[in-house]
């Protein structure tokens, strides 16, 4: 007799591992093959898991988007320093869209202000 009530188990992790093992992805991974450290079991399981994940190259979401806003904040700066005013507050809207993504992605203690034609020498000092 099933209970109804519960939902089915999903295993988003594991279901991930078995498709990149069937794409025979496994091989290429660093350390393959390898016993994991000692300290990736012992602690905080969440901070295991970032370590691991850095050690792998992983780049979290919002950390890829400050690297493009801070890009996309050094491209306007040169332009406007050089004179052009074309489409410069297009560009800047354009930044605070990514900068409100930015801000839904990541931790709390990294949240960042929008940003203006005013105030790119400020945006420069804290994005780069």
């Amino acid at each position: 007799m099933s209970d109804n009530s519960m939902p089915p188990y999903n295993d988003l992790i594991g279901d991930m591992l078995k498709k990149r093992e069937s794409e025979n992805g496994m091989e290429n991974l660093k350390g393959f093959g390898k016993p994991l450290p000692k300290e990736y079991f012992s602690g905080d399981t969440f901070q295991h898991f970032q370590r691991i994940a850095k050690d792998a190259g992983y780049k979290p979401h919002w950390l890829k988007l400050q690297h493009e806003i801070s890009g996309m904040i050094g491209v306007i700066s040169t332009l406007s320093s050089n004179g052009e005013q074309d489409n410069l507050q297009k560009r800047v809207d354009e930044v605070n869209e990514k900068i409100a993504e930015h801000n839904r992605h990541c931790p709390p203690p990294m949240l960042k202000g929008r940003i203006s034609l005013d105030s790119l020498d400020r945006a420069k000092e804290i994005w780069s």
